[in-house]
């Protein structure tokens, strides 16, 4: 047991072009070695991307991208005697959009296009259109939770 309160979390404040936390979170995961700036550009050269080809409103787009990749279900280890069991459980809202995001930004990065804005536009395109690595992802965490369910009695 810790014998301190776990430390809070620090409040985001929304970016300054589209006035939105979600638009802040994916510069900050974007972001390399404390480069904002060029995150910043980046993020805001991939939303202007994704306005352009899906003819609608870039926050709302990004926001609909993130809500397909946000997963309902995971899987965490609990060990039982000597097994250790894979036990599905509920994803709470917060951690569940922290990893929409950090897997929009991690499959961005491996996406052939020339630049990092092009990519990250490709991804929130295919997270909409429900394909892509990211989407994949989700799909293979929320399929391995389901054939977990026979341990979900486990659960703490």
């Amino acid at each position: 047991m810790p014998r301190r309160a776990s430390p809070g979390t620090r409040p985001l404040d929304p970016d300054a072009v589209h006035g939105s936390k979600l638009v802040q979170q994916i510069i900050n995961k974007v972001m390399i070695g404390g480069k904002k700036s060029t995150a910043e550009k980046i993020v805001y050269d991939a939303l202007e991307i994704v306005s352009r080809r899906a003819g609608s409103d870039p926050v709302e787009a990004l926001e609909a991208s993130v809500k397909s990749l946000t997963p309902t279900l995971e899987v965490r280890s609990r060990r039982v005697g000597g097994a250790t069991y894979q036990v599905p459980v509920e994803v709470p809202s917060r951690r569940a959009r922290t990893l929409a995001v950090r897997w929009l930004t991690e499959f961005s990065r491996g996406r052939r296009e020339k630049t990092m804005a092009e990519r990250l536009a490709g991804e929130l395109l295919d997270a909409q259109s429900q394909q892509g690595g990211a989407y994949r992802r989700k799909e293979d965490i929320y399929r391995m939770a389901q054939a977990n369910k026979a341990f979900a009695h486990y659960r703490w």
